[in-house]
This record gives structure tokens, sequence and C-alpha cells, in this order.
């Protein structure tokens, strides 16, 4: 009942475009973590010795 199917050329292709797809993604994703982490990131957005009850 089972069959043998050849995919070579097609699978490979496949394989070759996912790949590309990740490393693409991984890159963005980096490129996007390096520029975020290079920006300041305001903890806490009140002043200095202000009176947290208003």
């Amino acid at each position: 009942m089972s069959q043998n199917v050849e995919v070579g050329g097609a699978g490979s292709l496949v394989i070759a475009g996912l790949f590309i797809a990740v490393l693409f993604l991984l890159r963005s994703f980096y490129k996007r973590y390096n520029r975020a982490s290079k920006t300041p990131v305001a903890l806490d957005s009140r002043e200095p010795g202000e009176d947290e009850s208003n």
C-alpha cells in the first residue's frame, strides 16, 4: 500500500525557501532587538520627588 514518491527537486526548493525565510526573520528580529536595546527605556514615568497621591 505504501508508494515511493520522489520529490527531489520540489522538496529541495521548498527547504531552500523555508531556510531563507527563517534567516530573514532572524535578521529582522536581531535588528529590532539591537534598535530596542540602544534606546533608553523609562522604567518610571514619574519625576523624582513627585508625590504618588494626586
